[in-house]
């Protein structure tokens, strides 16, 4: 199983230094992905949670992958609706082409209205807009004299029914978002039931858990996956891996904008964790 990182591409603390040392460290430290996030328009709503500056995901994944050499880069996950498909397979081809092939394009429908708002972007219509948009990006990229990058990967982001469903029509990895363990077994088998009832195959999964380690146990029933000691996400890990997961990605953002001013926590976390992989 792939264990990769989650960079904060956001906040007071974010500048191309500490990014640069995001790709290196994490690299260095021998995790075979890395990740960041999309936000277009820093409204109120999107500020409260992920606070400017927001370094946007294809400029950043493009100039780390200058940085990096084999790392695969991704986005975790970029906001389907707010661009047109046409560039969104542009700008994917480009990145896949010119970093080796190491894109993964991790997709979601969003959540912030006014974001959407900001954009124009109908909020009550970016499940179907994303369903249209994947179409036009596959096929365009069928367009090998164009083009030019085959059919990058891409991962269904998302912990609702609609996004399991969307992972199964469009054969995709299932990419769910900071849950808790119980949540998990039940959605899983919530999945494979619609895998039946659609007749598709169970979809690859390629879930996001958090990275905060604690002194002692996490004992709460609403412990989040990877939060807790070291035993405790080292048995996340190991029962993701056990459920089919292919490729587990690390989140050590813990909500707080501040934390971006002091990535060096977070560094020494993922070498905690480099340290003890098996």
């Amino acid at each position: 199983m792939r264990i990769g990182v989650n960079v904060p591409n956001f906040g007071p603390g974010t500048h191309p230094e500490h990014l640069a040392r995001w790709a290196e460290t994490v690299e260095g430290l021998g995790f075979e992905l890395l990740m960041v996030s999309d936000h277009v328009a820093i409204t109120p709503d999107v500020a409260e949670q992920y606070p400017a500056p927001f370094y946007e995901p294809f400029t950043t994944l493009a100039w780390m992958a200058g940085i990096t050499t084999g790392i695969d880069l991704g986005t975790t996950v970029l906001i389907t609706p707010y661009r047109h498909p046409l560039l969104v397979a542009r700008m994917a081809a480009n990145l896949h082409q010119l970093s080796g092939g190491r894109l993964i394009l991790g997709v979601g429908v969003g959540w912030a209205r006014e974001e959407f708002a900001a954009l124009g972007v109908p909020f009550e219509r970016r499940g179907a807009l994303t369903d249209a948009h994947l179409r036009t990006l596959r096929d365009a990229w069928r367009n090998e004299s164009d083009y030019r990058s085959g059919q990058i990967p891409i991962w269904i982001g998302g912990n609702s029914d609609a996004a399991m469903r969307r992972a199964l029509r469009f054969g995709a990895p299932w990419h769910p978002l900071r849950f808790t363990m119980p949540w998990f077994r039940d959605a899983l088998v919530r999945l494979k039931g619609m895998s039946a009832e659609l007749g598709r195959p169970v979809p690859d999964l390629a879930p996001r858990i958090r990275l905060r380690l604690t002194g002692r146990p996490v004992d709460d029933l609403d412990r989040r996956a990877g939060e807790g000691t070291l035993e405790q996400l080292l048995g996340d890990l190991e029962e993701l891996r056990l459920a089919g997961a292919d490729t587990v990605l690390l989140d050590p953002y813990h909500g707080d904008p501040r934390e971006t001013l002091q990535p060096e926590k977070a560094w020494q976390a993922l070498a905690v964790v480099a340290a003890h992989r098996a």
